[in-house]
């Protein structure tokens, strides 16, 4: 199945590998450069069936850091056109951005709150920071969160014109999205906050503002933590009770991670240990959904998809060592991956 076409929509991936999205510290002005077009045509070369672009702010206080992505200009999705340009003609992969806004867990470096001068106010649904010692974030209105849901919109036609295939949205991690969906980082009284219903409300009008700017062609995902591994807050229930709605609103596919939202909360850290997270979300709520989490070899991502655990699996770390892990795990498993003409006198080791 590793090496078997998906397709979601109009949008065919060659194999299930998906480069996760992972953020490299590396911009100045939210601005791709000579960095990232190597580092995403390194990942395309190696047969990768889609990349996605690393979380990139819908505004300026959407980042995480200074030198994070940004899409909030038609200057930065030039440069992301770029390698997205690169990509179609130099591989057989398809490509993905994460559409992201970091809410309270914004204007750090080095996972440390930076000095206002130097940063930034950060927004949230609550007066709660993320770390007692951190500012206490900016309160959105109901005005400011409609405003926010544009963000999404205009960053999604960005994304769209500059040629992406698939548009994820960052709900995951203790990011904005996420902080509107727990209970412990949303104490708000009116229409976005109290209820499961109220509380998912910020992430289906952003799925519903950003599907007005797509079409057949391009793919829909959502990101998600499964879990935040804290009493009372975000469990896996609410992600499956979640996805089964984000599949009604055109989400085609639910990418479950976990973590992120609450500071210190304890996680038990082993190989593949998200992917029962995926397996429940994609079993109870009958999405599509992919695996990531210390997924670092052919032969085990291939057991997760036999195992209708996922129907694609998200590297990260050891995509990172190896660019090329999608084709050799080709080699190993005797099947085809794409592999780059200029290369072939090396595709048999002799």
């Amino acid at each position: 199945m590793l090496y078997t076409p998906i397709t979601f929509r109009n949008v065919t991936l060659k194999n299930r590998w998906v480069m996760s999205p992972m953020c490299m510290y590396s911009c100045e002005n939210g601005l791709a450069n000579d960095f990232h077009f190597v580092h995403y045509g390194s990942r395309a070369q190696g047969g990768t069936g889609l990349l996605m672009v690393e979380a990139t702010g819908v505004e300026p206080r959407g980042r995480i850091t200074n030198h994070c992505m940004g899409i909030w200009n038609n200057e930065q999705a030039e440069k992301l056109q770029k390698i997205v340009e690169f990509v179609h003609k130099n591989s057989e992969s398809k490509i993905g951005i994460q559409l992201a806004h970091a809410g309270r867990k914004g204007s750090t470096w080095n996972n440390i709150q930076i000095p206002l001068e130097e940063g930034w106010e950060t927004v949230a649904p609550s007066p709660i920071p993320y770390h007692p010692t951190e500012r206490i974030p900016h309160v959105l209105t109901v005005e400011e969160i409609k405003k926010q849901v544009q963000n999404f919109k205009q960053a999604a036609r960005r994304a769209v014109n500059a040629g992406f295939d698939v548009i994820e949205i960052h709900a995951a991690h203790g990011y904005l999205v996420h902080q509107f969906l727990s209970p412990l980082s949303n104490i708000r009284t009116d229409e976005y906050g109290g209820s499961f219903e109220n509380r998912i409300r910020f992430l289906l009008e952003i799925v519903d503002a950003v599907n007005e700017e797509l079409n057949e062609n391009i793919a829909l995902f959502v990101r998600i933590s499964g879990t935040e591994y804290a009493e009372n807050g975000w469990d896996i229930e609410s992600s499956t009770a979640l996805a089964k709605i984000l599949k009604n609103h055109g989400v085609d596919l639910v990418d479950v991670s976990s973590g992120g939202n609450i500071h210190g909360a304890k996680i038990s850290v082993f190989d593949g240990y998200q992917v029962p997270l995926s397996s429940q979300v994609r079993n109870e709520a009958e999405v599509k959904t992919g695996a990531v989490g210390l997924i670092k070899t052919a032969n085990q991502a291939e057991e997760i998809l036999q195992s209708g655990d996922a129907d694609l699996i998200f590297v990260a770390r050891e995509i990172l060592r190896n660019p090329y892990l999608a084709v050799q795990g080709s080699f190993e498993m005797n099947e085809e991956a794409f592999f780059p003409h200029q290369y072939l006198r090396a595709k048999i080791s002799t």
